[in-house]
């Protein structure tokens, strides 16, 4: 029974410090952050545990149970003990283990070595396979971590721990570790000895490239079988403060506004550390080293050691005075120690940003200006002013406005965008005569308010004073325009009405003004150009076409002798009342009926140029003579201003009639007038209307009109004979003087080229029987002897002369022609003048011009060509060659 229970408590598990005393020895100088040693704890359930101090200024251990130095201080020759708890915060449950820390002998060199101890790490125990069923196996534990600091100097390799089997004293074991660091990249980290488990880091380890390596400790026998379930073996690098804080930014900017005040957040800078953050190593801390410029204070700003928020602390932030400071911000590792804390600079500039602190004040307290009268959008004076705030920004940017001196509004003040100056500018022309000077109160003021607890004055304000310049200005006519009511008809030369014009410049010593017409349409009227004084020139119509609406329009000119001269006008109106002084006359002054009775009487129209009352009502009637008028005629009166008048007989002959008609109208006294109505009547189809014929004789085409465009057709008929005739006696004449040729075929006042022959012996390929006389080339069957062109032919009789012989075929052409020269000289029936002379026939219709007599032997003096002066300038050379006698 004893085994049995024996077995059953050590395969029981029992959470807790696996020990209640851990010794540890530990170098004398402790740095903050340093790790000191691991403790050991076992939890049954897995449950998380949080680890306490008893002296947690001195010491402090982490989530896996590694003792670190909160500070840096140096170990007493007497062991430092203190407390360490680990508490189930689910439970509540505590448990506590005593640590004793020895400080290390001052050994150096060898002995220390072989004074130093290595902690040895022994497999679970566990049933081998050929061993007594008796035997008992542990159950797996945890192997705490190895802690091992980075940048160790060595000497390398290291030794760490030694791994060893309980088996060992019965087998012969080699042991083996693998894993990153060991036998996978980076290899060679770790390395162990098969035989004794010696397990040794053969170079110093950087925690910023690996924080922990995750090792697998094994045992096997010579034959490679596995004698011990392999191991976890956990390496921690420590951390060692070997990185300096670097700053994200080696410039950092920020802004405040002017006038903040202390405690005003500004800027965060931030800096990291390659270190571990959970430790001295990586904890940084902030602080200003400088500020410049100093003032007003040297400590205007603050920093948060360690978030880096940067704020202020004092006030007097003017924009005016110190327009940016720059701070040296100083980040220190270590909790910001400054004996072992490693350190970094960067900068911070802060700007001061403007705010509206500083009004607008006027450079001088009056400003001075002057404007002609009756200008208007003038500038007629400057206001400046000086604000020590930024250009350009709402907080400098001055708004004008006037407080006074202004009632009726004839100034603005608009603000140059540019300078900042106010421009005062007249919106409404003055008037010197009225208004002399102007003194106007300005206040001036920015486009934001100013911040609140400024002491300044919100505005300042100015007089402008504003002189108003005399200037000539132009009379005027009072009352402009002038009406006048008067009856047409007044003669020429009455009197109608003064029409005269004002001078407002009452303070300029000028003459009396001249009075001048500008504009009469009619010509009715003409001014007195001293007194204004308006008469007639012609008689005054109603009636007239320049009359609209009763109302006739004068413009007249008044001139004043200032410098320079001004001038003004006005404008005439007269109503013209109407009197009777048109009678009424019949419209339309034609009108067509028919032969017969029928109901087709004719409308017509009295037309009074006059108006009421001495227009209609009208009285139509029919005169007593001729006694015809009113026998064939009757007139009916339809309304005031139509009547009907139609046929009392029951037919009349077509024909064209003169009805006259005495219209009367209303005036007082009455006027009247006989007007004749041209009536056509015509034969009407049984629609009532006028048929084809009909219609030409009342076009208005009578008998006589007929006649005379037949006489006029007949006297063209004669002309046109008569020409003819005249032409052909013309022509006789021509041919009595024997023309040879038309005139437009007359070629002889030409130059005509003969010589244009080729390009000279090496162009002789042409045909000389195209140059041969036609009866050489043509049978006496197809052309008779003696034949000539027509272009030759003579008009008048021909006498009969001997044929010329047609000349041999000559061999060259120069013999050609010489042959055809004399055979001309010697022919009678040749003219003696230059004429066209056949030298071959080329058949009809060619484009070839006749040759010339080249030279004639003959000097024909035996004719008369006195003739050829009478037959134009175009045989004027002609004549003078030929009929100039000896000459």
């Amino acid at each position: 029974q004893a085994p049995i229970k024996a077995t059953c408590e050590d395969m029981s598990c029992k959470t807790g410090f696996p020990e209640d005393v851990h010794s540890a020895v530990v170098s004398r100088s402790i740095h903050g952050g340093q790790p000191l040693l691991n403790v050991r704890f076992q939890s049954c359930d897995g449950k998380k545990i949080h680890f306490g101090s008893s002296e947690p200024e001195d010491f402090r251990v982490g989530e896996d149970g590694v003792v670190y130095a909160e500070r840096s201080f140096q170990l007493s020759a007497e062991p430092t003990e203190f407390i360490v708890s680990a508490q189930d915060k689910e439970t509540q449950q505590e448990w506590q283990m005593r640590v004793k820390l020895t400080p290390e002998p001052a050994f150096t060199g060898a002995s220390e070595k072989d004074q130093k101890k290595i902690e040895d790490i022994i497999f679970p125990w566990q049933q081998y396979k050929n061993s007594s069923p008796l035997k008992r196996q542990k159950r797996d534990w945890v192997i705490p971590p190895i802690n091992l600091p980075e940048n160790s100097k060595g000497p390398f390799p290291q030794e760490l721990v030694r791994i060893r089997s309980d088996r060992d004293k019965s087998l012969s074991l080699r042991y083996s570790v693998t894993g990153p660091g060991a036998d996978q990249p980076p290899t060679g980290i770790f390395i162990i000895n098969p035989i004794s488990g010696q397990l040794s880091v053969t170079k110093p380890l950087d925690r910023e490239q690996i924080a922990s390596f995750h090792l697998r400790a094994h045992a096997v026998d010579v034959n490679g079988n596995q004698v011990e379930n392999p191991i976890d073996i956990v390496i921690n690098v420590i951390d060692m403060n070997d990185n300096r804080p670097e700053f994200l930014h080696q410039v950092w900017n920020g802004t405040v506004p002017e006038g903040s005040k202390p405690g005003t957040y500004v800027m965060t800078v931030t800096a990291i550390d390659a270190d571990d953050p959970n430790t001295q190593n990586g904890m940084l801390r902030y602080r200003i080293l400088s500020q410049a410029p100093s003032s007003p204070s040297p400590n205007m700003f603050t920093i948060n050691n360690e978030t880096g928020d940067i704020i202020t602390v004092a006030a007097g932030l003017d924009r005016e005075k110190v327009q940016q400071y720059t701070l040296i911000i100083q980040a220190t590792d270590m909790e910001g120690n400054p004996t072992y804390g490693l350190s970094n600079t960067a900068t911070a500039v802060i700007a001061v940003t403007d705010i509206n602190d500083n009004p607008p004040e006027f450079t001088a307290m009056t400003f001075y200006g002057e404007v002609p009268e009756n200008r208007a959008d003038v500038i007629v004076a400057n206001l400046t002013v000086t604000d020590k705030d930024q250009p350009h920004t709402p907080a400098w940017n001055a708004v004008y406005r006037m407080t006074g001196g202004d009632p009726t509004g004839r100034f603005t003040i608009l603000t140059d965008p540019n300078s900042n100056d106010g421009m005062v500018t007249v919106v409404k022309p003055i008037d010197f005569e009225t208004n002399r000077m102007f003194v106007l109160t300005v206040a001036a003021e920015n486009q934001v308010p100013l911040a609140k607890g400024i002491q300044h004055p919100p505005q300042s304000t100015a007089t402008v004073s504003i002189t108003v310049i005399d200037v000539n200005e132009s009379p005027y006519f009072v009352p402009n325009p002038k009406l006048v009511r008067q009856e047409e008809g007044l003669l020429a030369g009455s009197m109608l009405t003064t029409f005269t014009a004002q001078d407002p410049d009452r303070y300029m010593q000028q003459t009396s003004l001249r009075y001048s017409k500008l504009s009469d349409p009619a010509n009715w009227l003409k001014i007195d150009p001293v007194n204004g004084q308006i008469t007639t020139t012609a008689v005054l119509d109603r009636e007239s076409i320049y009359v609209q609406n009763n109302m006739y329009n004068a413009t007249f000119l008044a001139t004043d002798n200032g410098i320079p001269p001004m001038s003004g006008t006005g404008t005439l109106q007269i109503y013209l009342l109407d009197i009777n002084d048109n009678a009424p006359q019949v419209h339309p002054k034609e009108a067509t009926t028919c032969e017969t009775l029928q109901p087709n009487a004719i409308n017509i129209t009295a037309v009074d140029p006059d108006i009421d009352p001495n227009a209609g009502p009208f009285a139509f009637e029919l005169p007593e003579t001729p006694a015809s008028i009113k026998r064939n005629w009757t007139i009916v009166r339809i309304s005031g201003d139509h009547a009907q008048l139609s046929l009392r007989i029951r037919f009349l002959e077509a024909g064209i009639y003169d009805v006259p008609i005495v219209i009367t109208d209303s005036g007082n006294p009455h006027a009247s007038s006989t007007s004749l109505l041209k009536v056509k009547v015509c034969q009407c189809d049984i629609n009532g209307d006028c048929t084809d014929v009909d219609r030409i004789v009342g076009a208005g085409l009578g008998t006589g009109a007929i006649i005379a465009i037949l006489l006029c057709i007949i006297i063209l008929l004669i002309l046109v004979l008569m020409f003819v005739v005249w032409m052909k006696r013309r022509d006789k004449e021509r041919q009595a003087k024997q023309l040879l040729i038309d005139p437009e075929d007359d070629v002889r006042d030409n130059i005509l080229k003969y010589d244009e022959e080729g390009g000279g012996e090496e162009d002789q390929d042409y045909d000389l029987s195209q140059l041969q006389q036609p009866d050489t080339v043509e049978p006496d069957a197809i052309k008779p002897v003696g034949i000539r062109r027509l272009d030759e032919r003579p008009i008048h009789a021909e006498p009969q002369y001997p044929v010329r012989s047609a000349a041999p075929h000559p061999g060259d052409i120069g013999d050609f022609i010489n042959e055809g020269l004399k055979a001309a000289d010697n022919d009678p029936t040749a003219p003696p003048y230059d004429s066209l002379l056949v030298f071959d026939y080329e058949g009809s219709g060619s484009t070839a011009g006749s040759l010339s007599s080249l030279n004639s032997s003959s000097s024909g003096g035996e004719q008369d060509y006195d003739y050829l002066n009478d037959w134009g300038p175009r045989f004027k050379k002609l004549a003078d060659m030929y009929g100039g006698g000896d000459d």
